[in-house]
């Protein structure tokens, strides 16, 4: 075992590979090039569609031990990865990786191929039944979770290699360009998909909506896409809103939403050019609608949102707050919409978005993230991957990413939940260091990082309620208690990869 920077205990290596304790968020250099796929050529008299997925996985030349991709733009409405899967299994093919861009929990009817062998490890973030099956130790299938700008990193890098990835295109002509912003299935932005295209060996263009050639608008091009494979439906487009997107009327959460508004006027960034980010719960819609009533009222004009895209954004860029959206995944139906209609709303790659090795991500002219938690620490880390009882439900999104680039970024979260402390002395994982968090609201008060000692004399001087977060700490155990610690076993299920791919955390089985 070894040890990384925070102190966390990491197995020396991880299913076959070397581990790189993580050190800090910004050191760590890239020491390779961009990886390569094979060139191919295609003659005026070769047809790319093909029939079905059976006939796509056989051409693609997939075998045992190979990765598979595909993006989770359809989120919980998902169905085509299943079915790859499903006649992965019908082919004989075993021991295959998925490196898809998210897992959910629709996605545990793949939980009996694991069983069967035919899926043997995730690359990718993992939501819901698979994670919590890990973690109990119920099913043995190591999982390595990554942010968005990791996963494009990673692929990128050669680190993770797609053998075949198979894309969801809600509409596509017979030549392969796509877009997610037309078709029954309509998803909006493909941002995930980006890297994929350029960088698997072989790339499937999978569509309910085949257009004729030319399609009349696109996000991937017809260059990138070795066949098309037309199939009924790719999901239902209608639960890819899988969390809340409707202001909290809570009066914990809109007490939450005044203090982050009130944090961000103070900081000063709340100017024109301001950059904002937020998550599509409730409490971070709330503060994104009071920032957007501060920004009416001084008439701000805002430079760009970006992330995962809410209609409420959509509003924002219509009102002309924002100049533009960067959007790497669309939230809802209405940023669906938007992003056919509205020439502000513009789509963006994952490795755009926040890969930390490339020439300037988004995420670093962000100027304000608003972020969730399950928990936090004393030492500002953050966890999101797991809940307080140890299972691994979730993965980590943007949220390590834009914590690093953003000037300011604060977390929001209800001081107890489910009658338990927010604030610990360790988080049970660490998925975003404390060096990189600014700020830690609750409806309590405002913990604010010891790096900005200038911020938090001007919250006070302002009335607002600062806390030192071990004083915030206590005054939550006195309500709850100081939960017990958990009890886990030696056997590493998954790894916490940082951005720069080094890991930042393990998460061990359960002791039952």
């Amino acid at each position: 075992m070894v040890r990384n920077s925070l102190g966390r205990e990491l197995p020396e290596s991880f299913n076959g590979r070397q581990v790189v304790p993580y050190q800090d968020p910004y050191s760590l250099q890239p020491d390779c090039n961009q990886a390569t796929r094979p060139l191919r050529r295609i003659n005026p008299d070769q047809e790319k569609v093909l029939p079905n997925l059976r006939e796509a996985i056989i051409a693609a030349g997939l075998k045992d031990g190979m990765c598979i991709a595909t993006h989770h733009h359809l989120r919980n409405g998902d169905a085509l990865l299943g079915a790859v899967v499903r006649e992965l299994d019908a082919l004989g093919l075993r021991d295959i990786t998925i490196a898809s861009s998210s897992i959910h929990p629709v996605h545990a009817e793949l939980i009996p191929y694991i069983e069967k062998g035919v899926i043997s490890g995730f690359e990718c973030g993992v939501n819901g039944p698979i994670g919590e099956m890990v973690s109990r130790g119920e099913l043995n299938c190591p999982i390595i979770v990554r942010t968005h700008g990791g996963r494009a990193r990673a692929v990128m890098s050669g680190q993770v290699q797609i053998d075949a990835a198979f894309i969801a295109a809600p509409s596509c002509d017979s030549y392969g360009n796509m877009t997610g912003a037309f078709g029954p299935s309509a998803c909006g932005s493909l941002g995930y998909a980006h890297t994929d295209a350029r960088y698997a060996k072989k790339v499937i263009a999978v569509t309910d909506n085949l257009v004729p050639y030319p399609a009349r608008s696109f996000a991937i091009q017809q260059t990138l896409v070795d066949y098309v494979v037309p199939v009924e439906s790719l999901g239902d487009p209608s639960k890819i809103v899988s969390t809340t997107t409707r202001i909290t009327r809570d009066p914990v959460g809109l007490q939450i939403a005044k203090y982050a508004a009130q944090v961000i006027e103070t900081s000063g960034l709340l100017q024109d050019g301001f950059s904002f980010q937020t998550g599509s719960g409730g409490i971070s819609l709330a503060v994104a609608d009071q920032v957007r009533q501060k920004m009416q009222a001084g008439n701000i004009k805002g430079s760009f949102g970006c992330g995962g895209i809410t209609g409420y954004f959509v509003d924002m860029l219509e009102e002309g707050l924002f100049q533009t959206l960067f959007d790497v995944q669309c939230f809802d139906l209405k940023a669906v919409e938007s992003i056919g209609k509205n020439a502000g709303h513009q789509e963006i790659s994952a490795d755009m978005y926040a890969n930390p090795f490339n020439a300037g991500a988004v995420v670093n002219q962000l100027d304000c993230v608003i972020l969730g938690a399950t928990e936090v620490d004393v030492n500002f880390n953050v966890n999101v991957n797991t809940e307080s009882n140890g299972l691994l439900l979730h993965n980590t999104g943007g949220h390590s990413d834009t914590a690093a680039g953003a000037k300011l970024s604060i977390i929001t979260a209800p001081s107890i939940r489910g009658r338990l402390p927010i604030v610990r002395d360790e988080v049970t994982t660490v998925t975003t260091p404390g060096a990189t968090i600014d700020v830690i609201i609750t409806e309590r008060g405002i913990a604010v990082n010891e790096q900005h000692a200038d911020l938090k004399q001007e919250l006070q001087k302002r009335k607002l309620p600062v806390k030192d977060i071990r004083e915030l700490q206590q005054e939550i155990y006195s309500v709850t208690g100081k939960p017990r610690p958990l009890e886990f076993t030696d056997d590493v299920v998954a790894l916490i990869e940082y951005r720069d791919g080094s890991i930042i955390d393990a998460v061990r089985k359960i002791k039952t």
